[in-house]
């Protein structure tokens, strides 16, 4: 079978798994990944559904031999033993079998390493750029370089500060903003100590290690709202650190980022208005 088809196919298995848009945040006992939101989270989880195929029929397959060779062997059935110490065509292909499987299923990781890890080359006037500083515990973004750098933190809204639409431990006051169709670059790193910056919908994730730089990028193929938190134990409050990413049109991104510039809080608003909140508009579920 081609890989493509196979990858195909591996994605139409998972999508029996995976239920409507509407849920509006990850679901608890979910038993897949979020519905993928980048090209790389597709392949990542159709590689995943090819490997949960592979090692599905490898559990059977000993399973089964198993209960034959307790079933045919045990000491009722074959009260006389057989002598022998080994079966050469056994031993090949039981070395052979394995061998094969894992240079298949590294045919397929090697590159998806690469691909979560390289951002394409592209003119940098299609590249975003925004670095990312892990706190205990909340997120600091900044986005401009030189003399325009503007400023955001992002922090858990409170239970008893929740507005319509917001989810308990996943929205925060000032979600990072990233445009629709752009390579975005994160750089990313923590003032205090080791935290993890994840996007489950985009299957990214890096940890952010103080006086280190990583970088991770996405590319996001529909707006809408995603949520990730850090993955990484950092602390007494390590639960409550969620990160809330909004996608934009680059149209509304840069009106967004225009008001930025004139404080957080006409952000906020100015992103409430053309992305309300709620089920519809929300991208992040299973």
């Amino acid at each position: 079978m081609r890989r493509g088809a196979w990858k195909s196919w591996a994605l139409g298995c998972a999508s029996l798994f995976v239920t409507g848009s509407a849920a509006a945040a990850p679901t608890p006992g979910g038993v897949n990944f979020q519905t993928p939101a980048t090209e790389v989270a597709r392949d990542v989880m159709a590689f995943h559904n090819e490997v949960l195929i592979i090692i599905t029929v490898i559990t059977v397959f000993v399973t089964l031999l198993l209960a034959w060779v307790v079933i045919r062997y045990n000491k009722r059935a074959n009260p006389v033993p057989k002598k022998f110490s080994h079966n050469t065509l056994v031993e090949i292909v039981w070395t052979v079998v394995p061998v094969l499987i894992l240079v298949w299923i590294a045919k397929g990781s090697f590159p998806l390493l690469y691909e979560q890890d390289v951002m394409p080359k592209v003119p940098e006037d299609q590249v975003v750029d925004i670095k990312v500083y892990g706190h205990q515990w909340y997120w600091r973004y900044q986005y401009g370089q030189g003399d325009e750098i503007t400023e955001i933190e992002s922090r858990i809204v409170p239970k008893d500060q929740l507005k319509a639409g917001q989810i308990d431990q996943l929205s925060v006051d000032n979600p990072i903003v990233a445009p629709l169709n752009k390579h975005v670059r994160l750089s990313i790193t923590a003032q205090d100590v080791i935290h993890a910056w994840a996007m489950p919908p985009f299957a990214i994730k890096v940890d952010a290690v103080p006086g280190r730089l990583n970088q991770l990028w996405f590319k996001a193929e529909q707006p809408g709202i995603y949520f990730g938190q850090c993955s990484e134990i950092c602390g007494a409050n390590h639960a409550y650190m969620p990160i809330e990413l909004r996608i934009l049109p680059e149209d509304q991104y840069n009106q967004w980022l225009t008001r930025l510039k004139m404080s957080p809080a006409e952000a906020t608003a100015y992103l409430d208005q053309v992305q309300p909140r709620g089920a519809a508009q929300v991208a992040a579920a299973h």
